[in-house]
């Protein structure tokens, strides 16, 4: 059980220094590969073909699809490094078969009516802030929501941000994505790019204490959660009852656009996917304008068929 663990040390730290993976990846895969070794204990070889494949088993028993699939994905990731240094002779993942019938769930998204009500909430709070505190607070939260819902950025993104990536000059917003990936998105509308400006003039002093370009009261790094917690807030005071996450602004970016028959190529690079596959589930979300096209721009509505 030693050796487990030695591999797993030394590619846990080829992935941190070579692959220069994020905190989150390999806390996941930590928690995977630490999984993994518990189920094999001392007396099971991991290397094994056979080994995997009673593991595979043990995990679509408890646990959801998509769980599996991700714990299938960081052991393969680890056995093709060991591969990849020579420390073993034939990968077992080469002759098992680990595909499974998925059911895909299509991402929930915000109407359109909601999203105007839940942004008119944000600015009517700050046209009645009572203190120059609640004021600060509001234009940061306007500034956090309009960014999120104009570039379809994941939340971890968001809060990432340093304040060398908003450019309000050229209007452009610099992201680092899943796997270091950078993109550069454009930002179009007057009222993001105001939003921005006025929580920026505010907090300049705050922002060059942190460090980072959305800092919470105690001048830190706006966490995940303080996020979350704000869209929950705002989504009562609106009187919204679906529960709204950062990730679903995501999914309404992509799909309003969608709509607005934006090609799915750009809205893949936009969103920062590696794989158009992963873009297309889109596809199946819009179907307003699917019913939109088939009822009225169907080639047969404007046939003219003789019936005799």
């Amino acid at each position: 059980m030693n050796t487990l663990n030695k591999y797993t040390a030394e590619y846990l730290s080829y992935c941190e220094y070579r692959k220069r993976l994020n905190f989150k990846t390999l806390k996941a895969y930590r928690i995977d590969l630490n999984q993994y070794s518990v189920f094999c204990n001392s007396s099971m070889d991991f290397l094994s073909r056979n080994t995997l494949d009673l593991y595979i088993t043990e995990l679509h028993k408890h646990n959801k699809p998509k769980s599996v699939k991700r714990k299938i994905a960081s052991l393969k990731a680890f056995f093709h490094y060991l591969e990849y240094a020579d420390l073993l002779v034939q990968n077992p993942f080469d002759k098992l078969d680990v595909h499974f019938r998925e059911a895909k769930l299509l991402p929930k998204t915000i109407p359109f009516h909601s999203i105007q009500k839940f942004l008119s909430v944000l600015y009517a709070q700050k046209n009645q802030a009572a203190s120059t505190y609640q004021l600060r607070c509001c234009l940061r939260d306007i500034a956090v929501i309009e960014l999120l819902f104009a570039t379809g950025m994941r939340i971890s993104e968001l809060c990432s941000l340093r304040p060398s990536d908003i450019d309000l000059e050229n209007n452009t917003v610099l992201i680092y994505g899943k796997g270091s990936k950078e993109r550069i998105l454009q930002l179009g509308n007057p009222e993001v790019i105001s939003a921005l400006m006025l929580y920026q003039d505010s907090f300049k002093t705050d922002i060059s204490v942190c460090g980072y370009f959305f800092v919470n009261k105690q001048k830190h790094k706006l966490s995940d959660q303080s996020v979350r917690f704000m869209i929950n807030r705002y989504a009562n005071l609106a009187g919204i009852e679906q529960h709204i996450t950062p990730h679903i602004f995501r999914h309404s970016f992509a799909t309003l656009l969608l709509e607005q028959d934006v090609d799915i190529r750009y809205i893949q690079k936009m969103l920062g996917h590696s794989s158009i596959s992963t873009t297309e589930i889109y596809t199946h979300v819009s179907s307003a304008k699917q019913k939109d096209i088939l009822v009225n721009k169907h080639p047969r509505n404007f046939m003219v068929v003789n019936k005799g």
